[in-house]
């Protein structure tokens, strides 16, 4: 029998891959039209994901509280699960790698706005998974860092650093994310706040670089981001401040356990890091 799937910010970068993963996973799909009443886009449905973010973290303070209500509303009219792509901002500076069961300490105001937020969905009692990543990778040049400045200028035998390049970080490929999202959504036995970190990838900049070295038999050269720019322009550039707030992240080495996600998705199938990153080259040196 088909389930249906609410999903709220379908038009953004996570919703469009959840739309593909769940459409393919056989889900009737229903997409949120912004400014319509939540609770009647909501009748039915077994499940919500709220994937809905203000773009380049804009008024975090004020906006996140409002999607979270209007996914409430929408949760509490249909009696569905709500789905949340989570972070790791949540954790801090804390020594990884982290668990569900790593309690959250953040060190910056969008970590406190989550973490919040977060806190929000476990008091509400309403049932809710958190399915939490590391940064996003994507075959789209309109995705996360990676995309936007580490391999920017790949097609010139560069690639840009934002931290130091042996720091080993966290990664969630999107399609692997969000087929996770809809295997993890039909089971049945889930706690009413399940908090499960996807494993995902890890690797440093490094890393990166041999990789993609190996795989096309050039040299490549390594920048390091100009941090300082952003420094100078936060006071008047609200995207350039909320990135220079994250830049910890860069020099923290940090990892998501994956023992949670593996007990319930033990055959889960991996896009092997040598194909997601030559996904990447593919992409920026395609011109």
């Amino acid at each position: 029998m088909s389930r249906t799937v609410l999903i709220l910010g379908a038009s953004g970068f996570a919703g469009k891959a959840f739309d593909r993963a769940f459409f393919t996973d056989g889900w009737r799909i229903r997409r949120y039209q912004r400014g319509t009443d939540p609770a009647e886009a909501a009748r039915g449905v077994d499940l919500i994901i709220n994937a809905m973010n203000p773009p380049n973290y804009h008024d975090w303070a004020r906006q996140i509280p409002k999607i979270t209500e209007l996914a409430m509303t929408a949760a509490r009219v249909s009696g569905a699960r709500v789905l949340i792509p989570g972070n790791v901002y949540v954790y801090g500076r804390q020594p990884g790698p982290w668990s569900n069961d790593t309690p959250h300490s953040p060190c910056s105001r969008k970590g406190k706005i989550r973490a919040d937020m977060e806190a929000a969905w476990r008091e509400s009692r309403l049932p809710v998974t958190i399915l939490r990543g590391g940064d996003f990778i994507d075959e789209q040049r309109q995705g996360q860092a990676i995309g936007l400045v580490v391999l920017k200028k790949l097609y010139t035998d560069r690639v840009t650093a934002m931290g130091a390049p042996e720091i080993q970080r966290a990664y969630a490929y999107l399609p692997d994310f969000a087929r996770a999202a809809a295997i993890l959504s039909k089971a049945d036995d889930l706690p009413v706040f399940a908090d499960i970190p996807f494993p995902g990838h890890n690797f440093s900049i490094n890393d990166l670089v041999a990789e993609i070295e190996r795989q096309t038999n050039r040299r490549l050269e390594i920048n390091r981001f100009p941090w300082w720019a952003l420094r100078l322009s936060a006071p008047f550039w609200e995207l350039g401040r909320e990135l220079f707030e994250q830049r910890y992240l860069y020099d923290h080495s940090h990892s998501l356990d994956g023992a949670c996600f593996e007990s319930l998705c033990p055959h889960f199938d991996h896009t092997p890091l040598e194909k997601v990153i030559a996904r990447l080259i593919q992409l920026h040196t395609s011109g």
